[in-house]
């Protein structure tokens, strides 16, 4: 099946924009980047990243952190303000662990290094990401890979627009 966002009308146009309203408060898409692979890696939602120095040059990704998302607790290359979502991303993504998923201490660090519309942002593309991931392996989509430069890259709905013609 295609993605059900291309197949229900009228459901993509106010998902991109819900994206793009979270992308504009002011979170650094850096961040949202180690956000939505730290959950994707949680929902066993395959995403290939770079791991070689050609392949980040290859695919124009500056972050030569993205390899280290999965251990982000043991390294030192993370923000305090990016571990405080980080932990905030595994809380609310596991939230069949525990009686609270996401405990004060957890929000309040959250809290402490962003404000209450970019901490909203973040909520919502936590959401947000676990959401794709549902659908998309529920449908089996491909998985993002990283290693591929998105000025080279066609996205999804371009690839399944130009199948449909």
């Amino acid at each position: 099946m295609p993605n059900p966002s291309l197949v229900v009308p009228d459901v993509l146009p106010p998902m991109r924009a819900l994206v793009k309203a979270v992308n504009n408060v002011g979170v650094p898409l850096q961040t949202l980047v180690l956000i939505h692979l730290r959950v994707s890696q949680i929902n066993g939602r395959p995403v290939q990243i770079p791991v070689k120095k050609r392949e980040f040059e290859e695919a124009g990704e500056e972050d030569h952190r993205l390899p280290l998302v999965e251990t982000w607790r043991e390294q030192t290359c993370f923000t305090d303000a990016e571990r405080s979502v980080l932990a905030l991303a595994e809380a609310a993504t596991r939230i069949n662990d525990r009686v609270d998923p996401v405990s004060d201490e957890v929000w309040n660090e959250a809290a402490k290094h962003w404000n209450e519309v970019e901490l909203g942002a973040v909520v919502l593309h936590i959401g947000l990401v676990n959401l794709w991931n549902r659908v998309n392996v529920a449908t089996k989509q491909e998985p993002v890979d990283w290693r591929i430069n998105p000025k080279k890259w066609t996205p999804m709905t371009s690839r399944l627009t130009s199948a449909a013609r």
